[in-house]
């Protein structure tokens, strides 16, 4: 769960503080284009922009449990484009991705980033997963594509807690309760136990109940 700016603030001691209002000064000014014949900004060219810097550097100086917060307030105050977006996950670390994922709700980027979305699902990080089947995956992705996703996390053992509108988007579904009971005869044949959260699911696909008619 991602913590706000007054929540990051009144848990950092003064230097973690400072560091940080300077961090998004510098994201807030990468946001801002240079006015017409001021010149180009300083970080300008191939040289790393500083909120980038800031952005990898989170961890160290916020701590590793404020990191995925400090970078989506980076990335939110920056307006990257999807280009600077899709380079920061690439180049990234895994955690440096996480927060690039669990952000991408909250970034003007419509339907675009859903290849950052995808890449994340097909490997087995489970922090990946669990971060790509946030918001973003369930406002973009396509039933197919988004009951792959829960197949995923019951797959790697991500609690289906972290797979947001879970229960909107499964009501009904008659195909992705086929798929899980098929998962489920597959793990028991093998003597596997069936997860919980397979069960949780399967229920959550049953069709709504008729409501009556004032």
């Amino acid at each position: 769960m991602l913590t706000s700016r007054e929540d990051l603030d009144a848990d950092l001691d003064a230097p973690a503080r400072a560091w940080l209002a300077d961090a998004l000064a510098a994201a807030a000014d990468h946001a801002t284009p240079a006015e017409p014949g001021t010149g180009a900004p300083a970080t300008a060219g191939s040289a790393t922009p500083v909120w980038e810097l800031r952005y990898a550097a989170a961890g160290r100086h916020c701590g590793q449990r404020n990191a995925d917060s400090v970078r989506a307030l980076l990335l939110i105050e920056a307006r990257p484009s999807r280009t600077d977006v899709v380079r920061l996950y690439e180049q990234g670390t895994a955690a440096e991705r996480r927060a690039v994922l669990l952000t991408l709700h909250l970034l003007d980027l419509g339907d675009t980033a859903l290849p950052l979305v995808e890449d994340a699902l097909r490997t087995n990080d489970t922090l990946l997963v669990a971060a790509a089947v946030g918001p973003y995956a369930a406002a973009h992705l396509d039933q197919h594509a988004w009951r792959h996703a829960v197949l995923k996390c019951l797959f790697t053992e991500v609690p289906v807690a972290a797979v947001a509108r879970l229960g909107e988007r499964a009501r009904g579904d008659a195909e992705l309760a086929r798929m899980l009971s098929d998962f489920a005869a597959e793990r028991t044949a093998a003597g596997r136990a069936v997860p919980e959260d397979l069960r949780t699911v399967l229920a959550l696909t049953a069709p709504a109940a008729p409501t009556e008619e004032s």
